[in-house]
């Protein structure tokens, strides 16, 4: 039996109208009816990610998020802290100085907002406020508060540009961090202990739940550490081929209600 469900959002929980449709709703209530935890484990800033814990009654007691790839881990009730890992300010200006040098735009995020020293405010970075219903705020890097905490920052680009873009970081800079390509326009950059699958595990561990009862599911490159770390992977029907070569287990595409397809199958008739 499994007692977690590890839930990616953007092409997994959502369709591509960035919508729980009715059947999704419904396996979620009904596998949490049954003592299941679903915890939504996202990419998102935890911003973007409120108004789904509510609408989905997951913000009651003993309810848990995973935000910002795995780098904050969070009890949706309380407000407790998991676990939080962040960068600084003096990581900020190394990677402002490397995104100036590779000529790519960048976003940062703090607990409430998303920000761009950029003057030429990139149209993703336009797209990451709107979708996640968050503040847009253009700062120079010289007025960051010195003691900010960063979850992520993101390097920004066409996705052709972006990966001449990855592939020009030098190795000094990839081994010091961990970065993780959740979009083909997004490139995320994350405390090097950060990933959804050490965040995952956490929460397990914490719970007292045996890694062999946890169930994640998944579509993008941001999601196959919790899908290789869980008891049962699910790739989505749209997954990335890495994703699908390490689930044990393959659900329809986000827009035909695979997660609520995966639960069925797997927890709801078991």
């Amino acid at each position: 039996m499994y007692k977690i469900i590890a839930i990616d959002m953007d092409g997994t929980l959502l369709n591509d109208h960035h919508e729980v449709t009715a059947d999704v709703r419904d396996a979620l209530h009904r596998a949490k009816e049954q003592g299941v935890k679903i915890v939504l484990c996202s990419g998102r800033p935890i911003g973007g990610m409120r108004r789904y814990l509510k609408d989905l009654k997951l913000d009651e007691e003993e309810d848990y998020v995973i935000a910002y790839n795995g780098a904050l881990v969070q009890n949706t009730h309380t407000n407790e802290i998991v676990s939080e890992l962040s960068l600084g300010y003096e990581d900020l200006k190394l990677l402002y100085e490397l995104s100036i040098e590779l000529d790519t735009p960048m976003q940062f995020f703090d607990a409430e907002n998303v920000y761009t020293p950029n003057t030429n405010i990139s149209e993703y970075t336009v797209l990451e406020s709107f979708i996640n219903q968050i503040p847009l705020c253009y700062r120079k890097i010289e007025e960051i508060p010195t003691d900010i905490l960063l979850p992520k920052i993101m390097f920004i680009d066409e996705p052709e540009r972006l990966n001449k873009v990855i592939a020009a970081i030098p190795a000094s800079i990839k081994e010091k961090y961990m970065m993780v390509q959740s979009t083909p326009y997004f490139l995320e950059i994350l405390h090097p202990e950060v990933s959804k699958g050490n965040a995952v595990k956490k929460l397990a561990e914490k719970l007292g739940i045996k890694q062999q009862e946890v169930m994640s599911i998944g579509d993008n490159g941001n999601d196959l550490s919790m899908i290789e770390y869980a008891g049962c992977g699910v790739a989505m029907e749209n997954a990335i081929p890495e994703v699908k070569k390490s689930a044990n287990f393959q659900t329809r595409s986000n827009n035909e209600n695979g997660v609520a397809y995966a639960i069925h199958e797997l927890v709801l008739t078991r």
